[in-house]
């Protein structure tokens, strides 16, 4: 299957980077810090959902500033990407999610899910922050468009084709390949790097 960054009437999938920073800004005032955390991974990961919902403490590495998530679309268990993330972003972890606690357990916080509630409720949250954030409903207004659109900002912020595709998991460097084929303001951006 092949990916598509439009929807069949022409709506966008992805989220440009003033949708995105207008979601980040939302989330970091939601009410739940932890959903405010789990909104900062999803938009600073690329992750699937099902991947954000079964990530265990375990999995965030302070020192080297990944997380590291099993890629769950795989049909085998055992596939694995560490993924760099912001510092604020792993301190906001830590911090909320009493990352210390859970590695001082006997099995090191991996039996320990950041967030225990099911896709649905997790979507529930997602669409009330893209609501809040002023992100009208439609194809891009969903966890997927805030996976797409962390694909377009890497390469538009010139991170090579095979770095985005370990991060986001893909299989085959064509489902990467979509996000070089940007519109708009992002489209923009890449043009005036050759005019320079």
């Amino acid at each position: 299957m092949t990916w598509q960054l439009y929807a069949g009437d022409g709506q966008r999938k992805y989220l440009n980077q003033q949708e995105r920073e207008a979601f980040l800004r939302a989330a970091s005032v939601y009410p739940v810090p932890k959903l405010q955390t789990l909104c900062a991974v999803l938009a600073l990961t690329g992750c699937r959902i099902s991947e954000a919902l079964a990530l265990t403490a375990d999995r965030v590495d302070v020192a080297d500033k990944v997380i590291i998530f099993e890629s769950l679309k795989k049909r085998r268990r055992g596939h694995f990407r560490a993924v760099p993330v912001p510092g604020n972003l792993i301190a906001d972890l830590a911090h909320i999610h009493s990352l210390a606690e859970l590695w001082a357990r006997a099995d090191g916080g991996r039996a320990v899910r950041l967030w225990r509630m099911d896709r649905t409720a997790a979507w529930r949250h997602i669409k009330a922050v893209m609501a809040e954030a002023g992100i009208v409903a439609g194809a891009r207004a969903t966890p997927r468009g805030l996976r797409h659109g962390f694909g377009v900002a890497a390469v538009s912020a010139g991170v090579p084709l095979n770095l985005v595709q370990r991060w986001l998991g893909h299989a085959q460097i064509s489902t990467t390949a979509i996000y070089a084929d940007v519109m708009g303001p992002e489209e923009r951006t890449l043009a005036a790097l050759m005019w320079r």
